[in-house]
């Protein structure tokens, strides 16, 4: 009933009604005319009953110095103001408290615009495929395994992978990715997502509150409810600050024997400002990175990530795609081209399960070459495979794979191994009637944007360090071609951690970038850990404070200059309402503020912190 009560009072339109009968009450004075009850009552029932309502709440509810609040501090003031027979300014005081709330309430809206934008994307419907019919359904009411139909310009309703069509996808709300993603038989397509093309058919894998729309909205809002540790510093800092104005407003009614000076004091110590500055800060950097692909779950992620030094990254799956590509394909006899050495190794491992395997029959079918079914294959886990391809008996694998099946190496296919592994690429030979006829090598591909991502690090004077599981040489390639001068190779996942202690003991404030899978403990070791996520990684989400979900390495700049201006508009903010405290305590001390001029600065202080902070949510980063 109380709290009821209190929303409409504290609602737009009675806070209007508020200031019409402040307003007569002005006018009232100025003509001398005579009224039973001074309208000012009205504001002060309309605007104040709120305030005493909060005092009375937290002084119940409350523990310890947190029973202490701002509310508590102005209805004091507003009360002491009634005392002392000004009913104008103990309105105007709650008045202006009620305008500040209001205009509080709607720039955090405009701070939080991402994460409504999110919600109310949120599918309602879904077209079920059953028995050759198709119903439309409630999305609460779609089960893991249905099949569903969803035409061009229809949301995704769930995650799910596609089984029949292709199409393109607009994920921008989840990756932030301008460009629709094409997407065909076997992809994955998320919930909240957007079929702009053709029609297809997907059976649903995530559904309902495990959906990655769904996810990502938890992530956006567990972070706006979780403090940052400058937050809770101000927090206790207000509570502290109250008795000490309560104090000082003691101090001044005996020094000056006026009671006027006295509750200005009150009403001009209140730390609103200085409560607001960090989550008002907080929620609109959490807002505008949303709008980006980029979820911070939690302010104190925000913080830490503002503060970070030294930026440790993974390779395999972050600075590179993670995926082997064919780089060189190298004949080493007159009679066989360099295709037809291509068509030859693709054919013999078209029955391969192995990733280079894969990627080679990949390469050869990219570049329109036709493939033999071979016969007689067999394959040697880590080692590599024996198939004979249209009368040529072919063995391929690593260099002592054929050397124990006959194969001689000669020094110039040792010096082509020698220059690849400089290079960090992995190396398959062939071998027939006992000779290496060639050689196809595999490489990971470096993102395009990293070396330009690092080099903005470093004009931020951002150190980058590379962790890798990789070997040296191969880590020593990619390094190179990153721009990072530093970096650690061969490392098992409790050997990164081990170097992220090390870095942190030698003061540093330490960011680790990784996949979120082989990463997950160093991800939780660092100060702050960032993902490279995609949105079926429930690890990554899981195990890093903050998640990119797309895979762009580029926005750890925009990610780094964001956290740093919070971290500026924080302290910007705070020193700000700290010296319009002190001015007007002095000022009110002095007899130039009284109850009313002290309600006008108190709250323009309160006001000018929270537009400071909104203007995080519009700011341009990149």
């Amino acid at each position: 009933m109380l709290k009821k009560l209190k929303e409409i009072l504290t609602s737009i339109p009675a806070t209007i009604v508020g200031g019409i009968f402040l307003i007569l009450s002005f006018v009232f004075s100025k003509l001398s005319m005579g009224f039973p009850i001074d309208p000012a009552w009205i504001t002060v029932l309309i605007c104040g009953l709120p305030l005493l309502y909060n005092a009375i709440r937290k002084l119940v509810c409350n523990r310890g110095i947190s029973k202490i609040s701002s509310a508590l501090l102005i209805s004091t003031a507003m009360i002491a103001a009634i005392a002392i027979g000004d009913l104008f300014a103990a309105g105007e005081v709650a008045f202006i408290m009620a305008i500040g709330e209001i205009l509080e309430d709607l720039t955090t809206d405009r701070a939080k615009k991402g994460l409504k934008k999110l919600i109310s994307l949120a599918p309602t419907q879904g077209r079920k495929l059953e028995n050759g019919t198709e119903t439309m359904i409630p999305a609460t009411e779609i089960n893991k395994g249905d099949i569903l139909r969803i035409l061009p310009g229809e949301t995704v309703p769930v995650d799910g992978i596609i089984l029949t069509g292709e199409t393109s996808v607009d994920q921008s709300v989840l990756t932030g990715e301008s460009m629709p993603v094409d997407k065909t038989v076997g992809d994955e397509v998320y919930g909240g997502t957007v079929n702009r093309f053709g029609v297809i058919d997907i059976k649903a894998t995530k559904v309902g509150e495990d959906s990655s729309l769904q996810k990502l909205i938890r992530m956006v809002q567990d972070a706006e409810e979780k403090k940052a540790p400058m937050q809770r510093t101000a927090d206790k800092s207000a509570s502290w600050l109250v008795p000490v104005a309560l104090l000082i407003a003691v101090i001044t009614y005996f020094i000056t024997k006026d009671i006027v000076r006295a509750v200005t004091v009150l009403v001009v110590f209140c730390p609103c400002a200085l409560v607001l500055a960090t989550p008002t800060a907080v929620m609109a950097a959490i807002g505008q990175a949303s709008k980006h692909g980029v979820i911070i779950k939690s302010g104190e992620a925000l913080e830490a990530m503002g503060k970070a030094t030294t930026l440790a990254f993974d390779k395999t799956g972050t600075l590179t795609y993670g995926k082997p590509e064919v780089s060189d394909v190298i004949s080493l006899t007159d009679s066989i081209s360099e295709t037809e050495l291509l068509s030859l190794v693709a054919s013999a491992e078209g029955k391969s399960e192995h990733p280079l395997g894969k990627a080679i029959v990949a390469h050869a079918k990219k570049n329109n070459l036709s493939l033999t079914d071979s016969t007689a294959f067999s394959m040697t886990c880590g080692k590599g495979i024996r198939a004979t391809v249209s009368n040529h008996d072919l063995i391929c694998g690593t260099e002592s794979f054929l050397k124990e099946n006959g194969v001689l190496l000669s020094p110039e296919v040792s010096e082509h191994l020698e220059h690849f592994r400089s290079q960090g690429k992995v190396s398959v030979l062939v071998g027939e009637s006992g000779t290496c006829i060639g050689i196809l090598t595999l490489s990971d591909v470096l993102r395009p944007e990293a070396s330009a991502m690092i080099k903005k690090l470093h004009s931020m004077h951002t150190k980058a360090v590379l962790l890798t599981g990789d070997n040296q040489k191969t880590a020593e390639y990619f390094a190179r071609q990153a721009g990072i001068t530093e970096l650690h190779a061969e490392l098992l996942p409790e050997e990164k951690v081990a170097h992220i202690t090390e870095l942190s003991n030698r003061g540093n404030i330490v960011c680790m970038i990784g996949d979120g899978v082989n990463d997950a403990p160093a991800l939780k070791s660092a100060n702050v850990g960032v993902a490279m996520g995609t949105m079926g990684s429930d690890i990554a989400i899981e195990a890093a404070d903050i998640a990119l979900m797309g895979d762009d390495i580029g926005k750890i700049p925009y990610l780094k200059r964001l956290s740093n201006a919070t971290i500026n508009t924080i302290k910007f903010s705070i020193s700000l309402s700290m010296l319009i405290n002190i001015l007007a305590v002095v000022l009110s001390v002095l007899g130039l503020l009284n109850p009313t001029t002290g309600a006008l600065v108190h709250n323009a202080g309160s006001v000018f912190v929270v537009l400071i902070a909104t203007l995080l949510y519009d700011r341009k980063f990149e």
